[in-house]
């Protein structure tokens, strides 16, 4: 069944439609603001007098404002709602960007940074509560693999854009306009999206999108009872899970054109056209590992199941495919393995997040989105930062990808073992422990 086959009005076939194409601009606006600074990397370390080591540190300071602040931003998510909180997002982030084309020191350049990771925060978690909000259980998964896809639409069009815009304008003029164009996606957001208490939906539509939901209780969770998502082995398994795939995803994209300069010689201009061809699969894979995970739904699979086949599995596949890569001499053969990797790591993600709608109560959604991306982007801030010094210590990228399959096998398996049911509401009400065969940590 697709996305529009549901037998409901047309304001939520509308408001289905129009929230996945919001996420999946903010998405992509998401992608540029966050890799912009790949693209001016030999611009800015000229103009700036920057170091290589001083760059590192501009990457690696995203990502650990992104990661932390995924904490509390969840929750608030949960309580105040997608439209308000991503539209603040996305406004806050641009204004850090446009910022950044001002900056001529090294300190303003790394608050702008942070400031940025802090900003982007909202995205993840508020396009999962919009997939929660307006799509019913059935239909969650390739609704999620279509949000998630759109990292890899902004990998694939981001070289030409965002190149073209830097070598015609200037490096300051890409961060400058890049933030004016978000300022502008944020009041798109803010005044087409609604949310569902703010639409006036029949007591049909309404019974239909929590139709097959386990959890039912619409009672904004506190911040006591988002603590205690951290005592269900469920919310660790989702984040350990998340770790193993999202650090072997950041690995190929911080340093899949390096890998193929130094160990197949390939050349510049032709290592930037080949490094996005798995990024086209990688979409490929999160929309059909949506679907993947509906179709097992639809079979009878349980709704926690049918989305942890797909993370384990495609976990696995994307761990032993870097092994081969690792070990192949072959240049063909290692963008056979590469393609094939992010095809399933892919996979992963889209039923990562696909997870977050059944495994968490109704109110907690966004909490529990928010959690496991700390643990995914945990992966992202350690993945390039590792393989970074690997390389400089052993002159190869064999151990960094062994290393990385080996990290992606643990996280497989850790997910296999600890996510077994979804959360109950009940236990996060009262805040007391669940029966064992819940999960509990």
């Amino acid at each position: 069944m697709g996305l529009s086959a549901a037998p409901l009005g047309s304001r939520v076939r509308r408001m289905q439609r129009l929230g996945l194409t919001l996420v999946v601009i903010t998405g992509i606006f998401n992608y540029f603001d966050r890799v912009a600074l790949s693209f001016a990397n030999p611009l800015i370390r000229k103009d700036l007098h920057l170091s290589m080591g001083q760059m590192g540190l501009l990457f690696s300071a995203f990502f650990w404002s992104y990661a932390f602040a995924q904490l509390p931003m969840g929750a608030l998510i949960d309580r105040i709602g997608s439209r308000i909180l991503l539209a603040i997002g996305v406004c806050f982030w641009s204004v850090a960007q446009g910022l950044t084309g001002m900056v001529n020191s090294l300190s303003a350049f790394l608050g702008l940074r942070i400031a940025l990771g802090v900003g982007e925060t909202p995205q993840q978690p508020a396009s999962a509560r919009m997939v929660q909000d307006w799509f019913n259980i059935k239909d969650r998964g390739l609704a999620s693999g279509i949000f998630v896809a759109n990292m890899n639409v902004g990998a694939v069009i981001a070289p030409p854009i965002l190149t073209g815009v830097m070598l015609v304008f200037g490096w300051r003029w890409l961060f400058g306009g890049l933030g004016i164009v978000g300022v502008l996606v944020a009041i798109l957001w803010f005044a087409c999206y609604r949310d569902p208490s703010q639409v006036s939906l029949t007591d049909e539509e309404r019974e239909y999108l929590v139709r097959g939901d386990p959890q039912t209780t619409k009672k904004r969770m506190s911040f006591g009872e988002w603590g205690r998502l951290f005592r269900h082995r469920t919310t660790w398994g989702m984040m350990i899970g998340f770790f193993g795939v999202i650090y072997l995803d950041w690995l190929f994209r911080a340093w899949l054109p390096g890998y193929l300069e130094s160990e197949h010689h390939l050349s510049i201009k032709l290592t930037g056209w080949i490094a996005c061809i798995p990024f086209i699969f990688a979409g490929i894979g999160n929309v059909s590992g949506g679907w993947f995970a509906d179709r097992l739904y639809a079979r009878g699979v349980s709704a926690v199941n049918s989305r942890k086949t797909g993370i384990v599995g495609g976990v696995f596949l994307f761990a032993a495919s870097t092994a081969g890569a690792a070990l192949t001499h072959s240049t063909i053969m290692a963008l056979t393995f590469v393609t094939v990797g992010i095809f399933f790591g892919g996979v992963a993600i889209a039923n990562a997040w696909a997870l977050t709608s059944v495994a968490a109560p109704a109110n907690g959604v966004a909490s529990l989105a928010g959690i496991q991306n700390f643990g995914g982007q945990l992966g992202g801030a350690f993945a390039p930062l590792i393989t970074g010094y690997s390389v400089q210590a052993t002159h190869s990228f064999t151990f960094a990808f062994m290393l990385g399959a080996l990290i992606g096998l643990v996280s497989a398996i850790a997910c296999l073992i600890l996510v077994r049911d979804p959360i109950p509401p009940e236990t996060i009400s009262s805040g007391t422990l669940a029966p064992s065969s819940t999960g509990n940590a």
